[in-house]
């Protein structure tokens, strides 16, 4: 006979813990199983590429919760297990190891896999991506051994891993397809910043570059060949080109989907009973105008997390949370409050040389975003200006001799 939970959440990420957090919280009294296919407990992954990599935090201090608060909690923790399909109408989940699981309701929390390069040489050992725990003990298990780094991609895991390697002495290269770095999530002002950033700190950053493969020498990476033909010799290659989102079970079983699992705004998928959060969970959102995106960021997930958790328990809940996100690069901490993506115009609040501005960024005279460089008070400040989609003069958001709160009517 197949066990069973009341509540199975599968991935024991932010999103998984936050939700079996937030069903106990809200004394929901049934059964709960967290499934993880790692063998951790949950734990914080933006340390990864950040403190946990630079050796600033040890493991114990990124973890969600030490192990007793899961048990004292009565949350059943399954570690080290896969779940490789999911039967809506038997409601049960299968596992990669053969066993099974059944559900009354189930919480799809996947997150997503690194995405990898199509290339030759991309499972080279020397090859990393920066996911989990185990990709970066990896990696600082070789770098006493790694003189010469090559980053390929220019985005935020990029760019943070980058920065703590370039602090260890290591000759670290940035290589990045399109004209800028951060050109998917940032204004150029923005990329240009980071970009003089990085060199001025050693780093040889390389935009409009193609890779056309990873060359290799007894089963290990030695080299990065470009399409021009040109290699840059390296001990290791960390890969930073995105995520695939974790949903193949959940659409073999009929889910709505595909970059992603559709959810709707209490977090349900088309599949009864079987609600999706988090990395892998594709929404409509209306700080993107109403368009259907997913968000890769702990807010997202802890936030849809307690959605769900309060819809399992009867609570009237839905999702409406303003988009942030934050990153840490050498001595600069960019916090980011709504989506930018549509904006047609970007002002420039405070001088960038001085290493703490905003960029403000507008749709139609509507304030949609911020990225704040070393501006902790613009980002506290101009989270209402995003929320309610306020349309102060030009004049008076570029001046940071005005707090941002005396432009909220």
């Amino acid at each position: 006979m197949t066990e069973r939970a009341d509540v199975v959440i599968v991935g024991a990420g932010h999103g998984g813990g936050q939700t079996a957090i937030a069903l106990r919280q809200a004394k929901f009294a049934g059964t709960i199983a967290l499934v993880g296919d790692e063998p951790e407990l949950p734990y914080e992954r933006p340390p990864l590429s950040k403190d946990y990599l630079a050796g600033d935090k040890s493991f114990e201090r990124i973890m969600i919760r030490p192990a007793a608060f899961w048990s004292e909690r009565e949350i059943t923790m399954l570690t080290g297990r896969r779940v490789v399909m999911v039967d809506p109408t038997d409601k049960t989940v299968a596992f990669a190891d053969g066993g099974s699981l059944g559900y009354g309701t189930l919480v799809w929390a996947t997150g997503g896999s690194p995405r990898k390069l199509t290339c030759a040489g991309n499972d080279l050992a020397g090859v990393h991506s920066v996911r989990s725990r185990a990709d970066v003990d990896r990696m600082i298990a070789e770098l006493p051994d790694v003189r010469r780094v090559v980053v390929i991609g220019g985005g935020y895991i990029g760019l943070e891993a980058a920065a703590v390697l370039s602090k260890f002495g290591k000759h670290v290269t940035v290589l990045e397809a399109l004209d800028r770095v951060l050109a998917r999530v940032a204004g150029e002002p923005l990329s240009r910043f980071y970009e003089a950033e990085h060199r001025a700190h050693g780093v040889d950053l390389r935009t409009g570059v193609a890779i056309d493969c990873i060359l290799g020498e007894g089963g290990r990476a030695t080299g990065v060949r470009l399409a021009d033909g040109s290699v840059l010799a390296v001990e290791m290659v960390i890969v930073g080109i995105g995520i695939i989102p974790a949903v193949e079970p959940l659409i073999a079983a009929g889910a709505e989907g595909g970059n992603g699992v559709l959810v709707d705004a209490q977090g349900r998928t088309s599949l009864p009973d079987i609600f999706a959060l988090g990395d892998c969970a594709a929404h409509a959102n209306r700080f993107a105008d109403g368009a259907t995106i997913r968000l890769e960021s702990v807010q997202n997930a802890n936030d849809q997390a307690s959605v769900v958790a309060r819809t399992i328990t009867g609570d009237a809940a839905h999702y409406d949370s303003v988009p942030w996100f934050w990153s840490n690069q050498y001595d600069l901490r960019l916090q980011t409050i709504g989506l930018s993506i549509g904006h047609d115009t970007a002002l420039l609040r405070g001088n960038p040389a001085t290493r703490s501005f905003s960029l403000i960024y507008l749709k139609q005279g509507r304030v949609i975003a911020l990225d704040c460089v070393n501006a902790a008070k613009d980002f506290v400040q101009g989270r209402k200006l995003v929320i309610d989609g306020l349309s102060p003069k030009p004049d008076r958001l570029t001046d940071p001799s005005i707090p941002l709160k005396e432009l909220i009517a």
